[in-house]
């Protein structure tokens, strides 16, 4: 009888369940980055309008300042006010709130 070479069904077993717990542990890490991320995009999103709203507030002395005026004075492009809005920060008065 010829011995045969190849990989027995145990041993696929155990290289399947290695691989299965590996996916378990990885899989929950990445929505966590993907959260985290989120935040951190959120965050600089909302510190970049706080610095364009200081910046026009400095050479124009207003009391008010609106996305409208930001983007048509050149502080903000269309995209960037289309994300703020997206992000959910609003421009009261001198300040950006999220």
């Amino acid at each position: 009888m010829k011995k045969r070479e190849g990989f027995t069904l145990i041993e696929m077993a155990i290289v399947l369940f290695i691989i299965s717990l590996l996916i378990l542990i990885v899989i929950p890490n990445i929505g966590s980055q993907r959260d985290h991320a989120q935040k951190i995009h959120s965050h600089a999103m909302k510190t970049v309008i706080q610095t364009q709203i200081d910046m026009y507030v400095d050479e124009t002395d207003a009391d008010t300042v609106t996305y409208p005026v930001l983007e048509k004075k050149g502080y903000l492009t269309r995209k960037q006010v289309d994300e703020a809005k997206r992000e959910g920060i609003s421009i009261h008065g001198k300040e950006a709130l999220q």
